[in-house]
């Protein structure tokens, strides 16, 4: 069976390791602020998704941000990270530069994949970074890189994220099964917001508790409930630390929240909770534990934010003014070209 950890339950970081923990998650809050203002600036009117600066869908992670925090905070840009359609906040976290990372969002030339690739498919060589929209998707590759660093003689890892409901998408468990047989440093992350888009976990998934399967393929899995940043970079830590010492794989389970819509334009009213959803916001409550602790006072909070809202302003400038892809190369980076002679 696997573990569960309550919140709040981790006595002893260090102040400094709290504050980076904080930082990271009013980063990640205040990018997706950005996107979500430019995001709607321009859909109207009547709300078409495929007007405006960013054209297409938009998911956003607002309140899942303390699951990011807590297990990057233990990584390096040598280790790999696949995320989901709903990815800013693990980019972020890992060190992803946000110039490049707002100009892919906007589609611009300047952006990660040139503009061609949008906000569900970020990819990073310079932080082993990749994201896509099919569910489960990121799992199978984190394999490939986890084997990868193995016969590089590398203590790099890899960490596949993905939602409550891709656990029961076949990929899942197909991954799960490969790295515990071949022992790969792999620590699997699930974000348990109760929402498979619109269906309830108990609608979709036979056991309340997704971090219970991994005892099935023989390695540890652990439960984090309270949506806590503390407790989820403790679990996390454990977890890293085995697959770095060539250990194995773990399974982590964040019991999180979804604070805003599946995607941008969801009415949401499949949601009995919206009206107390605000009030568990994850990043005020933290604010207030390191306020108590003395951790944290008002002038830090002003420069923390400040800082933040600075380096997100300067992406967004300069995703706006870089240039849009021409038609005429819409064929291009799809196949590989002939060098001229």
């Amino acid at each position: 069976m696997s573990t569960t950890t309550p919140a709040p339950s981790v006595q002893g970081l260090e102040p400094e390791v709290r504050l980076g923990l904080y930082s990271s998650m009013v980063l990640v809050r205040t990018f997706e602020e950005a996107i979500l203002r430019e995001y709607h600036a321009d859909k109207g009117p009547g709300f078409d998704i495929g007007k405006g600066l960013v054209p297409g869908e938009m998911h956003l992670a607002a309140g899942e941000e303390p699951v990011s925090a807590g297990v990057c905070a233990h990584l390096t840009a040598n280790d790999a990270v696949t995320a989901t359609h709903r990815p800013h906040h693990f980019a972020i976290a890992h060190g992803m530069a946000l110039r490049p990372m707002a100009a892919e969002i906007f589609g611009r030339t300047s952006g990660l994949g040139r503009g061609r690739g949008g906000h569900m498919h970020l990819f990073d060589p310079d932080t082993h970074f990749s994201c896509s929209g099919i569910i489960a998707e990121g799992y199978p590759p984190a394999l490939g890189m986890a084997f990868a660093f193995t016969r590089r003689g590398s203590d790099a890892i890899a960490v596949a994220v993905t939602g409550e409901g891709a656990a029961n998408q076949g990929a899942f468990h197909e991954s799960l099964n490969l790295a515990a047989l071949w022992n790969l440093p792999v620590v699997f992350v699930v974000e348990d917001n109760d929402w498979g888009i619109s269906v309830p976990r108990s609608a979709s998934t036979s056991i309340p508790n997704n971090a219970d399967r991994a005892a099935a393929y023989g390695i540890p899995g652990h439960r984090v409930e309270g949506n806590d940043v503390d407790d989820v970079h403790e679990v996390a830590g454990r977890a890293v630390a085995r697959a770095r010492a060539g250990e194995g794989p773990s399974l982590i389970e964040v019991h999180t929240v979804r604070m805003w819509g599946h995607f941008e334009g969801d009415a949401q009213g499949y949601r009995p909770d919206l009206a107390e959803v605000g009030d568990r916001d994850p990043i005020p409550a933290y604010e207030d534990r390191l306020r108590s602790a003395g951790v944290l006072d008002d002038e830090q909070i002003a420069r923390i934010r400040a800082d933040a809202t600075e380096r997100v302003e300067d992406a967004i400038t300069f995703a706006k003014g870089s240039p849009e892809p021409d038609p005429a190369e819409a064929g291009m980076y799809v196949f590989a070209e002939e060098a001229q002679s």
